[in-house]
């Protein structure tokens, strides 16, 4: 059996107490229940009933926390399970919060990596959204599926490349720095190339244009 070592009020919410078990943070509880209960300092217990104790007592107030947390944007099953351990929260009632999420439909992880693919496909390749999905818990089945959804990254890699070179002269060594930029904002490598060639053709023939203007009014003075 664990032994309860330290039962400490919390710092944000004088209502609710921090449970330490063989030193060591174990779980936030109201100090109602922990009173009503009648955990002490010393007592040994096992975890399996401290779990118990919080599903029982806290799932309510634990899905309330939940929902206010949503409120302000979507999460992924990740971002809410951890929100969730970080406030005290034991599996058992991380489980019963989700499970409910997941029936209402505030909780869905295809549905949230296709709005941020989505969003974030205006500034980024293909390979960086797919890193940061998988980063926030979105599964490998839920990223590819919504990587599917976006339209070819050209146009994208362009307004980035546009963006990085403004106010900067088309010399070889910044068309290097572009390329290696858009490489870092998770653009392929072929899709990077292309758009920096177009890029510096572009730049090419405009100054081209410029020269023989310059030349065409010469001949005009004579």
């Amino acid at each position: 059996m664990a032994e309860i070592t330290s039962i400490t009020p919390q710092l944000k919410d004088k209502e609710r107490c921090n449970i330490y078990v063989d030193g060591r943070f174990y779980c936030g509880l109201r100090l109602e229940t922990a009173v009503r209960c009648r955990l002490r300092v010393g007592q040994h217990i096992e975890l399996s009933q401290l779990d118990e104790i919080q599903l029982e007592s806290e799932k309510s107030q634990a899905l309330d926390k939940a929902l206010k947390h949503l409120s302000a944007s979507m999460k992924t099953e990740k971002q809410m399970r951890d929100y969730l351990a970080k406030k005290g929260y034991v599996p058992a009632v991380c489980d019963h919060v989700l499970e409910k999420l997941r029936g209402y439909g505030f909780v869905d992880d295809a549905e949230y990596g296709r709005q941020y693919a989505r969003f974030a496909a205006r500034g980024k390749g293909a390979r960086l959204i797919a890193l940061e999905l998988k980063q926030k818990g979105v599964g490998e089945e839920a990223v590819e599926a919504a990587l599917s959804e976006l339209p070819p990254a050209a146009n994208a890699a362009e307004a980035v490349l546009q963006k990085y070179m403004r106010h900067k002269p088309p010399t070889r060594e910044n068309f290097a720095k572009a390329y290696r930029h858009l490489i870092s904002r998770g653009f392929g490598y072929d899709e990077a190339k292309e758009a920096v060639a177009a890029l510096r053709d572009g730049a090419e023939e405009g100054g081209a244009e410029e020269g023989e203007g310059e030349s065409g009014g010469g001949e005009g003075g004579e």
